[in-house]
């Protein structure tokens, strides 16, 4: 399974997702210091869920980096998060 496949899975089975975006940027920041160069490392993600309402952004924020704090101890250095309520 590929980081990208594992960061789906993930959220999808952490939140109840009614949009969920994932775009792989590591080719923006191949050569850079923090890029490990495998080609996984940077991730732009959107997360819409029922679960974030009354969440403030930095909730919201934290709860999705429990559900992927073993990625971001691992393969992914760096990720672009929005975390939305369907409003």
């Amino acid at each position: 399974m590929t980081v990208a496949e594992t960061i789906e899975q993930k959220i999808r089975a952490a939140f109840d997702v009614t949009d969920f975006q994932l775009e792989n940027e590591s080719h923006k920041h191949a050569g850079h210091a923090g890029s490990p160069g495998h080609g996984n490392s940077h991730f732009k993600l959107l997360v819409v869920s029922p679960d974030f309402v009354g969440k403030n952004r930095v909730a919201r924020q934290r709860d999705i980096y429990r559900v992927l704090k073993d990625e971001l101890a691992g393969p992914v250095h760096a990720l672009s998060l929005d975390a939305r309520a369907p409003e």
